[in-house]
């Protein structure tokens, strides 16, 4: 026995290990609450900046370039925003640098002596085109262009006008008839390049298409004139606004009565207005700015009275092809007059006659910022530069306004990422993630409803396998096995953890998902006579087997004689699949399921489900199996001794004792399939649906998140709107699991007393 000094010595000892153990758990216990915090601090510092406010800071003011007393009717930039255009009303292009005015070069256009420029419009705004409307009927054709070479290393861009038809020559449009030309549309498509007159007091309205054709041989073009006749929206209507869209099917009319006009011109020889919608309400009702988004499926149209709308054409229910005001954005409080669209986003600015300047974006419905000009500036253009980082603002005092935009993540919004959003090019509002397109014009989606419905969705299916399954299993064998038969499954099955994901998913893929899809029968009728196979084996074991064929078998091991029935049952379904499709699905239950309205996608939430149940299974096993295995036994003694059967000991003793247990356990299983990634990214098709079909797949968080990482540009919306995913997959593991532990502290409270 040790003396007293000893023992003094060995109770220090003690004390200083408890003090080093307490010490060592307290700090990784609090680092790892400060690594989670951490992780949250990183996430949101990535996600932060897609929601911040645009800023227009005025950079530069100078007079009109070149002014010789003319009236600016559009500008222009390069991308680089070294050079910058301006027409003029007397047909001038004149280049200069945008940030301080100073001429560059100045083009006179052939405009006949005498002859007065009464329209002006522009095209879709890659194309750079412009045209001219004259009052003797005849129009100007015309392109801005821009020549980068690099001399020396030092980039220069060369500027020049080009004419693609006529060669500068004015064009005759109403020329024959004597016509004005009161109103003017451009534009550049697969079939060449059109113009659309609009001549008010004689009410005609016409096409001019200078169609291409290529001669795939020599490569030689030859050009075609063809002039189609337009019917008037409407007696007594002016026409203020023309637009055609680059697929050159749909003409947009705007009038003086407040209305859109839309004619359907897939067939120019015989044109059809199919709808007149109005787009401006009030007495004074006029279309004061009109113009196309990139990719000219929109419009932007603004109001003398203020107002600001997109507008696109949608097919209705009955297939006819129908124009629909799609959103409403921040008004203005003095009459809309230019409207300047981004050349590579669904973003646009508008302006006012009170000298107030606003940036749109389409897709998130969001007015991102407004500027006031002051000084009682009339506003009467503006212009985005081709990399939305600036913009060119023309007063009616002639005076030009340069101002740095920064703008970098329009594109997001609550409503946007959480909400419907009526795209482009749909009938209705919708939840859509696509976040690229190999289309220049593509208009980003980035809906996380259905990434985070289809998370949801894997983990239900793999829960829904593996759960039963694995509580189940847990009681037998705490409960009913021999412990020598314990020994043996409890590892088995916790060593089934270790298989990799990537290997389910492999197996998952490509052998579950078409097995499933060629044994559809099979896999339905397992889950069906599987059970009742279960039942009939128990109630033939119990009622018509001898007792000493019952007592040849050792207590705990009855469980093994299932073995050949699932082997059996199993046999016995795929077997007769073929024969079971035949009878009752005509040869094909996968086409049954079509003919029935269900559409049954090869991989699928029930392969998902399967193969991430088992990867579920071994987790919710141990932790359940040791809750149940670890309930005292003097409470199962002492239920048995009052008389209850087992399995009513289990069922009104050991399961209320162990459900925290169980509880925790299904919880940690169910965090374990929403974090999941290589089996549903191999799994599923990938493909972003909102519904909890179970014959078609999802995407997930964690899966989109693998899939798209490397290609999202570092800094770039798409790139932070991952991390939102993750931020929002953290934040949905983290409330599960702190909810999963208030419940699984208040049912250890409720049965600590047994």
């Amino acid at each position: 026995m040790p003396s007293e000094g000893q023992r003094r010595r060995l109770r220090r000892w003690r004390a200083v290990k408890d003090r080093v153990g307490k010490g060592t758990i307290a700090t990784f216990g609090i680092g790892v609450i400060g690594t989670l915090i951490l992780m949250f601090v990183y996430l949101f510092s990535e996600v932060t900046p897609i929601f911040g406010a645009a800023e227009m800071t005025p950079a530069g003011a100078y007079a009109a370039p070149g002014d010789g007393g003319s009236e600016t009717l559009h500008t222009a930039m390069e991308r680089y925003r070294e050079v910058a255009v301006r027409f003029t009303d007397d047909a001038r292009a004149v280049f200069f640098r945008p940030s301080d005015g100073e001429v560059i070069r100045e083009e006179r256009m052939q405009r006949p002596d005498g002859v007065n420029v009464t329209s002006f419009a522009t095209g879709e705004a890659r194309s750079h085109l412009v045209g001219y409307g004259l009052d003797d009927g005849t129009a100007i054709f015309a392109r801005h262009a821009y020549d980068v070479s690099y001399p020396g290393g030092e980039r220069t861009v060369e500027p020049s006008i080009q004419y693609p038809e006529g060669g500068g020559e004015p064009l005759d449009i109403f020329a024959e008839d004597g016509y004005s030309i009161d109103a003017i549309g451009v534009q550049r498509g697969r079939r060449g390049t059109a113009i659309v007159a609009a001549n008010n007091a004689n009410e005609q309205l016409r096409i001019v298409l200078f169609e291409e054709d290529e001669d795939f041989l020599t490569g030689d073009v030859t050009v075609e004139r063809q002039v189609y006749e337009v019917p008037w929206p409407e007696d007594g209507v002016e026409v203020t606004q023309i637009l055609m869209d680059t697929t050159m099917r749909n003409l947009f009319v705007g009038g003086g009565d407040g209305r859109l006009h839309y004619y359907d011109i897939s067939r120019m020889s015989s044109p059809r207005l199919l709808a007149s919608e109005r787009a401006i309400e009030g007495d004074n009702a006029e279309v004061t700015a009109l113009d196309f988004l990139l990719g000219a499926v929109s419009m932007i149209a603004g109001g003398s009275d203020g107002s600001v709308s997109q507008w696109f054409v949608v097919r209705d229910g009955d297939g006819e092809r129908r124009l629909r005001k799609i959103r409403d954005f921040e008004s203005h409080d003095a009459p809309v007059t230019s409207i300047g669209p981004e050349h590579a986003r669904k973003g646009f600015a508008t302006a006012a006659e009170d000298g107030t300047v606003q940036l749109h974006y389409a897709t998130s419905a969001r007015t991102m910022a407004r500027l006031a000009l002051g000084g009682d500036i009339q506003v009467e253009s503006v212009t985005m530069a081709p990399r939305q980082n600036a913009m060119l603002v023309v007063g009616a005092d002639g005076g030009f306004r340069y101002l740095d935009v920064h703008n970098p993540h329009p594109e997001i919004s609550i409503s946007a990422l959480w909400q419907k959003v009526w795209y482009e090019g749909r009938n209705n509002p919708a939840y859509v993630w696509q976040s690229s397109s190999a289309t220049q014009e593509f208009e980003p989606k980035f809906s996380l409803v259905p990434l985070t419905v289809g998370t949801l969705k894997a983990a239900f299916y793999a829960m829904l396998f593996a759960a039963p399954l694995a509580i189940l299993a847990a009681i037998y064998s705490a409960c009913f096995m021999s412990p020598r038969m314990r020994t043996m499954t409890k590892p088995t099955i916790e060593i089934m953890e270790a298989l990799p994901t990537v290997i389910l998913g492999f197996l998952a893929g490509l052998w579950a998902a078409p097995f499933v899809e060629n044994n559809l029968p099979a896999v339905f009728s397992l889950f069906l006579l599987m059970p009742v196979a279960f039942l009939v084996m128990a109630w033939v074991w119990s009622r018509l087997l001898p007792a000493q064929w019952r007592g040849a078998v050792p207590p705990g091991w009855e469980a093994a004689l299932l073995i050949p029935v699932v082997l059996g049952v199993g046999w016995l379904c795929v077997s007769m699949s073929p024969l079971v499709e035949l009878w009752f699905f005509d040869g094909d239950m996968r086409q049954w399921l079509t003919n029935q309205g269900i559409t049954y996608d090869q991989r699928n939430a029930l392969v998902v489900g399967m193969a991430m149940g088992f990867a579920v299974i071994p987790t919710i096993y141990s932790i359940s199996e040791d809750a149940v295995f670890n309930v005292p036994r003097h409470l199962t003694q002492g239920a048995l001794a009052l008389g209850a059967t087992p399995w009513q000991a289990v069922v009104t003793v050991v399961l209320l004792t162990a459900s925290p247990g169980i509880f925790s356990a299904v919880m940690i299983g169910f965090g374990r399939a929403v974090g999941e990634t290589m089996i549903v990214l191999m799994a599923t098709g990938n493909s972003p649906v909102v519904n909890f079909n179970i014959f078609e797949g999802m995407r997930t968080l964690s899966a989109n998140i693998a899939v798209e990482m490397p290609e999202a540009a570092v800094g770039g919306t798409h790139y932070r709107i991952l991390f939102l995913a993750a931020l929002v997959l953290f934040v949905m593991t983290f409330v599960l699991n702190t909810l999963a532990e208030v419940v699984r502290h208040r049912l250890r409270k409720k049965y600590s007393t047994l």
